[in-house]
């Protein structure tokens, strides 16, 4: 796999792309992508053609011809490839709402500078410390307030929860009235990432656009606050809005800074939740895991007990079994369900040429449940982790990968796990029936309603 510049004899135009259909004019396929996207199989798609074409195969979704992968060769290859071959597409809205500054979009120096300031960050033990400490408090003091035989909506307890920690590790907002302003703002926002992208008063691009200048003006003026205080790069960072503001470069401006934060602010609401209850619905639907994982927090609490001891962050992430559930619910769930990226120039992938201008999908869902990489991939089966090499595997990137890997990803885990470790130390469960959406984000229908009894 490999890409090369235009010649006057490109040996990339004697190649063809690869097999398939580019559906209608104008829509293409996307009418077909979206209806299987919104079923409990969305991979539908993409198997069906699997079978006609291969694991690469054309189509046009979206708006774009676009070239789907579902091998895992070909996805690690488009992730790890730079900006020269492969620079981030998504959907006009989406793009709308981030701004053309967002992490999310930006490439080159300034986007490796962001990402490596904030991984950094990220990975700091004090940083560690604090989510570990404010993680506690806030599921201390949510499940204070469940009561036996009384029903709880799991993915909402942990919006909740890993929003208020998330922001604090943003902007070191405290729960309150201000708190209280950013959630609500926060909801009217995302609601408009995957709308149609109409940009009039009272279409609900509009109206998510509005949202999110009220809680930049919220984030600058927080910015402003720090630069009147004269922080200074000495100082050791509290929150990620430090981090930004000590770094000399020029090009990190507040009006940069707030809109970043704001996307930072997605995983709070969507990809931490999500996996907290996904986790909770696989294990409610599986006894055996369920047990172990119970007799394994249940051990590390006593022990630590007996010391007279809180739990670390380091315990947390040393409970095997609870990590191997965690991996599994990301290989099961597919909460990033896959990146678009657009080629730069004619790319060249296992014999097939990508045009310069289309699109490539990275769909990670489909080599999560294939069962050439995994058995029985449609079973939740936690003990498969148990051979850890099956992590570094092309095969597992529930993060995506390269330059753009989520610099959140331990601390995903970490939250989970405190989640999960007072749940299950804490209180057993009945679940009631709930169905996975996948589409346009996942979440779950009901919102994973459970009745709880104190243990």
């Amino acid at each position: 796999m490999s890409s090369r510049r235009r010649r006057h004899k490109n040996p990339l135009l004697q190649l063809e792309v690869p097999p398939g259909s580019l559906g209608w004019p104008f829509i293409g396929e996307t009418i077909e992508y979206v209806t299987s996207a919104y079923s409990d199989r969305p991979e539908t798609f993409m198997n069906k053609r699997r079978q006609i074409y291969g694991k690469v195969f054309k189509s046009h979704i979206f708006g774009s011809p676009t070239v789907i992968s579902t091998d895992a060769e070909v996805t690690k290859f488009i992730l790890q490839s730079d900006a020269k071959t492969f620079v981030p597409s998504y959907p006009k809205s989406l793009t709308e709402l981030m701004g053309k500054t967002s992490i999310l979009l930006i490439n080159g120096s300034l986007q490796r500078r962001i990402h490596g300031l904030v991984g950094s960050f990220f990975k700091s033990p004090q940083l560690k410390a604090q989510i570990t400490q404010d993680m506690q408090k806030y599921v201390q003091q949510s499940m204070e307030c469940w009561r036996d035989d009384h029903l709880i909506l799991i993915q909402d307890e942990a919006k909740n929860i890993a929003f208020q920690v998330l922001v604090k590790a943003l902007i070191s907002l405290d729960p309150g009235k201000g708190m209280e302003f950013l959630k609500k703002q926060f909801q009217e926002f995302i609601s408009g990432l995957m709308s149609i992208p109409i940009n009039v008063p009272g279409s609900r691009l509009h109206r998510s656009l509005q949202a999110k200048k009220r809680m930049s003006k919220l984030v600058k003026n927080l910015i402003k606050s720090k630069r009147d205080k004269g922080r200074i790069i000495s100082t050791e960072a509290q929150d990620v809005v430090d981090v930004l503001l000590n770094d000399p470069s020029e090009k990190l401006t507040d009006d940069l800074i707030a809109d970043n934060i704001i996307d930072m602010m997605i995983p709070g609401e969507d990809s931490v939740p999500v996996l907290i209850t996904l986790a909770v619905k696989y294990l409610s639907d599986c006894p055996a895991a369920l047990q172990q994982l119970t007799e394994e927090n249940t051990k590390l609490k006593r022990s630590k007990a007996k010391l007279g001891k809180q739990l670390s962050c380091n315990d947390y992430l040393s409970l095997s079994f609870t990590q191997d559930v965690i991996t599994e619910t990301l290989r099961m769930g597919n909460i990033i369900i896959g990146v678009m990226r657009k080629a730069m120039r004619d790319v060249e992938i296992k014999g097939y040429s990508i045009p310069k201008g289309w699109c490539v999908l990275a769909y990670f869902r489909s080599v999560h449940l294939d069962e050439t990489n995994y058995e029985w991939p449609y079973q939740f089966y936690p003990w498969r982790w148990q051979h850890k090499e099956m992590m570094t595997s092309s095969n597992f990137t529930p993060f995506g990968g390269g330059q753009r890997l989520c610099p959140g990803l331990d601390l995903a885990r970490l939250e989970a796990s405190i989640f999960l470790h007072h749940l299950v130390t804490q209180f057993s469960w009945k679940a009631e029936d709930d169905t996975v959406v996948n589409f346009p984000t996942v979440r779950l229908k009901r919102r994973m309603p459970i009745w709880v009894k104190r243990r």
